[in-house]
């Protein structure tokens, strides 16, 4: 890979504790497997500034992303951690840094919504969910920034709630949703990024044969949704994206670097200082 066109990792969540210890060498090996830029998202306000942190370090290579993603845990230093919806207080303490680093930023993200029964019980969690999303996805428009979205369980809901607000400019980021859900995001011009876990998800693979190619990025949600179940995902493992859309598509795998790399620059034109196509 390392030859063809550089990659873009459109979704990885790099700041993992899960790399302390080889986030250098993680970086290194996605360089080398071709990959030139990886968007790194927060879910908590807590991670703020491990992103923003990061991309300091590896300024050619990290592109923040910074937001609250639906689900929160309970803070560190808890023997069992608790799972919930987020909400407005969340919010509150999250709207002030997301404005004063909004201009260091490709997207805001991950938001979303998420209403796995196990954290998302009741009406009301679901509604704060939505207006937590609403409140990222307007500071977003307010700031020309794309949305970089969550939506386990809610993937209609989560295109409905983007629409409503007038978003036109968003990833879905591993879409487990149905095709025609997926198609209808497409008619608004979102896109849809495809992790390494595509080798082993039905799902997935139905998405890729629905979705065009105008409208698909890679991504690898590293250190989760690997090719093997429980086993650290990283982003130089991008390349397994990459051949099963050009399976899937009957299409080069030149060819979906070449189209996935344009889409990227499009949606996050803070791309287009890093990557030479």
């Amino acid at each position: 890979m390392g030859e063809s066109r550089p990659v873009v990792d459109v979704h990885s969540h790099l700041t993992d504790h899960q790399f302390d210890e080889d986030i250098d060498d993680v970086i290194s090996q996605a360089k080398q497997a071709g990959v030139g830029a990886a968007l790194v998202v927060s879910e908590s306000v807590a991670d703020f500034s491990r992103v923003l942190d990061l991309a300091d370090r590896h300024p050619s290579f990290v592109v923040p992303c910074l937001g609250l993603h639906p689900v929160q845990t309970s803070s560190e230093g808890v023997e069992d951690p608790i799972q919930r919806s987020v909400t407005i207080k969340d919010l509150e303490e999250a709207e002030a840094l997301l404005e004063e680093h909004c201009h260091r930023l490709a997207a805001v993200g991950e938001v979303g919504l998420d209403f796995t029964p196990r954290w998302c019980k009741t009406p009301e969690e679901k509604a704060g969910q939505r207006e937590v999303l609403a409140r990222q996805v307007h500071l977003a428009m307010k700031h020309d920034l794309p949305v970089n979205v969550h939506s386990r369980s809610a993937g209609q809901p989560a295109i409905n709630l983007l629409k409503e607000h007038g978003v036109t400019k968003a990833v879905l980021h591993a879409f487990d949703g149905r095709a025609s859900a997926a198609l209808s995001g497409v008619q608004c011009g979102y896109y849809f990024s495809v992790p390494p876990s595509i080798s082993r998800s039905p799902q997935k693979q139905k998405l890729v044969s629905a979705v065009p190619l105008s409208h698909l990025l890679l991504e690898t949600d590293s250190p989760a949704l690997g090719p093997e179940k429980m086993v650290r995902n990283v982003p130089a493992n991008i390349s397994i994206s990459c051949e099963w859309i050009a399976q899937i598509k009957k299409i080069s795998v030149e060819e979906v670097r070449e189209v996935t790399t344009q889409n990227a620059i499009k949606l996050f034109p803070v791309l287009a200082k890093l990557i030479r196509i």
